[in-house]
């Protein structure tokens, strides 16, 4: 896919799992276990989906997956696979190295979406992409660094003490421009400062969902996952996303669907659906 001076590529870094009930909430196992089917400690099979944003100044990646420091017995527990998909590999299908990566762009600093941006020399964290600058939300920033009770598992704090530390952070403060036709919206449903990355050159636009929409099932409304800490913020988010969405005509990019990169919505009588499936 091609915006403006922008060529898009969806780039694969990994399979994991996660328990289906959790990442569907209050909606049934009967109704979500059809859509995704469960293996038999109820986890249902996600991707570790990055964007990577190419022009002739910039090599752009929006989250880095869960990386390769987690112990043997968390890859267990999360059902860990980079053995067909992995971070380097993906990247070198372009010709590219961690190197070469200018900018990376994080939706919010959970594990499975920061931990690629670091890895373990020995028991030291080393930045992954150590010529980029690396952009979250300063109030997302702010709750990793205290988060709360329910989630705070989710985060790992080497992962984005070490990128301050090596002074590659960049805290962005609320909707901003933040590269030439990208930029953040903030969403706090699922975590506090939560940024979805829109790429427009007012023709076309695509927008990384990052959790507000983790799976092509959740675009129905009720499909709220157990890990969102405003579960009514959630809904609210993703009826916003999906107006502009279906209003502009733009491309919505999945983070974690296993099977679909992206796609294009409408509205109908049943809410919003699929209008069109996509592959970058």
């Amino acid at each position: 896919m091609k915006i403006g001076n922008y060529e898009l590529h969806s780039l694969e870094t990994g399979r994991f799992a996660l328990d289906g009930g959790a990442m569907f909430g209050i909606v049934p196992k009967v109704i979500w276990s059809k859509l995704h089917p469960p293996d038999d400690q109820n986890r249902v099979e996600m991707a570790l989906r990055s964007l990577l944003i190419i022009d002739d100044k910039r090599k752009i990646l929006v989250d880095t997956g869960i990386g390769t420091k987690l112990s043997e017995n968390d890859k267990e527990i999360y059902k860990l696979d980079q053995t067909e998909y992995n971070l380097e590999a993906s990247l070198e299908k372009y010709d590219l190295e961690t190197k070469d990566i200018t900018d990376v762009v994080l939706t919010h600093l959970h594990l499975d979406h920061v931990g690629g941006a670091t890895y373990l020399n020995g028991n030291k964290h080393k930045l992954t992409f150590p010529n980029a600058s690396h952009y979250v939300q300063k109030t997302h920033h702010e709750w990793a660094s205290k988060p709360s009770e329910k989630d705070k598992g989710s985060f790992i704090t080497e992962d984005f003490k070490t990128i301050e530390g090596e002074g590659k952070l960049r805290l962005v403060d609320g909707y901003a421009m933040i590269l030439p036709n990208i930029d953040v919206i903030i969403y706090d449903g699922h975590t506090t400062g939560q940024q979805v990355i829109k790429i427009s050159d007012g023709i076309n636009t695509l927008v990384c969902c990052g959790d507000v929409i983790p799976f092509t099932s959740h675009i129905r409304i009720p499909y709220i996952a157990s890990y969102d800490i405003n579960p009514i913020t959630s809904s609210e988010d993703k009826e916003k996303l999906l107006s502009r969405a279906s209003n502009g005509d733009w491309t919505l990019f999945f983070v974690h669907d296993p099977v679909t990169e992206a796609v294009k919505v409408e509205k109908s009588k049943k809410g919003y659906t699929i209008k069109e499936t996509i592959s970058l």
